[in-house]
């Protein structure tokens, strides 16, 4: 079965000679980058290899959440918060944002008591967060039979529609100028005096003065090619839709065994919370020094497997010369197969949980290959080695909520605008220069 269906953005005709900045990769943190930067009056080229929103930005949980992040990501998540509050008005469409708030369950009150200590990160920003239990966790969810100690409620939190947000987003930008290129692939970055002069596409080249890699899962290869070492991995998630069911929970919920949130078509989303898959591929033993703090911290949640990526991976190139064709242009959109046996207990367990959904249907199941870095939080950065390029990737699983913020920031960064948040904790340069490399368990 097919992964979900963005809503179809046609691509520009035209190739432009020459923008001011090529965005590459039309995902949540693309789009974003290309709005913000077309409404600054910027001449912007958005280049996807497939189709906008394709890969994980329109496969993951929907959830849009400051809720027990990494402390790191708290501000730009503030940013991205008051973004999303507004973003239907400013693009004239709809990404089905809704304000309905999101609760971690707690099965045990040493884990209830570890919830709330993370809620002390929200208070400078006066984030509404408190524990529930009891008649509390009820009122909450009425008909629950959750089997925990309480939970941790963020009322301000919310969700969108994957499906919808990065094309719509894109429309937008569009519409404020940007050329927005589908099936356009970039093959490579073309420099000139020792920095960004252009981009070649499988369309033909596009001269400009700065590029934005927000590739998704596909950065780390692209990045190689460029001669900038970026170290990102892939993890494979798996979810699943219900149609449409009359009582479900209204609030997203993340409990030990489903993760869950409401859709606009009056379906659920439904997934496995901590069951990642991490593929044994050759950049395995290459970035195994490096991803040791986040093995330490997340072995619980992860499983491993050797198969057919670890053969794909290694016959892939790593090099190639721009006349000719890129890995890009091999695979348009990345669709793996989903999980069935894990798909199938989260399903069971939200359906024990909650006897509304007693009659669900499962409409669709899906996967995707979220990228990840060794500390878990994105990298959007300036790259110090090549003047003119910037990288906005690794979000690690939060980046479809975070994905507006990450666009201002980058389109500052770019801009040389002052940035809404301080950008230090997402610099490139961190995996280089002797910081400690610390990784919030959990996440």
């Amino acid at each position: 079965m097919p992964g979900p269906a963005p809503t179809p953005v046609s691509g520009d005709a035209a190739l432009p000679a020459r923008a001011d900045v090529v965005v590459i990769g039309g995902g949540i943190a693309g789009t974003s980058t290309a709005l913000e930067l077309a409404e600054r009056g910027h001449a912007v080229a958005l280049c996807e290899k497939g189709v906008i929103g394709g890969e994980q930005s329109s496969r993951n949980w929907g959830w849009v959440r400051i809720s027990h992040r990494d402390p790191r990501e708290i501000p730009l998540m503030v940013e991205a918060l008051r973004l999303w509050s507004g973003m239907d008005a400013r693009i004239g469409r709809a990404t089905g944002y809704r304000r309905s708030g999101i609760l971690f369950a707690a099965e045990s009150a040493e884990a209830l008591a570890r919830l709330e200590a993370w809620g002390e990160h929200l208070s400078p920003f006066r984030i509404e967060a408190r524990a529930v239990r009891g008649a509390g966790m009820g009122a909450l969810l009425p008909g629950h039979r959750l089997q925990v100690a309480g939970g941790f409620w963020t009322p301000g939190d919310g969700r969108a529609e994957p499906q919808l947000a990065a094309p719509a987003i894109a429309e937008a930008a569009r519409e404020k100028g940007a050329r927005v290129l589908t099936g356009c692939a970039v093959r490579a970055v073309e420099r000139a005096a020792g920095r960004v002069a252009g981009v070649v596409t499988e369309r033909g080249p596009i001269a400009c003065d700065a590029v934005v890699l927000a590739g998704g899962a596909w950065s780390r290869l692209f990045a190689g090619n460029a001669g900038v070492e970026l170290p990102q991995l892939k993890v494979l998630s798996s979810v699943l839709r219900t149609d449409a069911v009359e009582g479900g929970p209204e609030a997203a919920i993340w409990a030990p065994d489903f993760a869950i949130r409401k859709r606009a078509d009056g379906g659920h989303t439904i997934a496995p919370p901590g069951s990642g898959v991490a593929d044994i591929v050759p950049d395995s033993f290459r970035l195994a020094r490096a991803f040791l703090p986040a093995l330490r911290a997340e072995w619980r949640s992860l499983s491993f497997r050797v198969g057919r990526a670890f053969v794909d991976e290694a016959r892939r190139p790593r090099r190639w010369a721009a006349d000719g064709p890129s890995p890009f242009e091999s695979c348009r959109v990345l669709d793996p197969a989903p999980r069935a046996a894990a798909l199938d207990s989260a399903f069971a367990a939200a359906r024990a949980a909650f006897p509304a959904l007693a009659g669900a249907r499962v409409a669709q199941r899906w996967s995707g290959m979220i990228d990840v870095t060794p500390d878990a939080i994105p990298v959007i950065s300036d790259v110090a080695e090549l003047p003119g390029l910037y990288i906005a990737t690794g979000f690690s699983g939060h980046g479809f909520g975070i994905g507006p913020g990450a666009g201002r920031l980058m389109a500052d960064l770019v801009t040389g605008a002052p940035p809404c948040v301080d950008p230090a904790d997402f610099r490139l340069s961190r995996f280089f220069d002797g910081s400690p490399i610390t990784v919030m368990a959990g996440l």
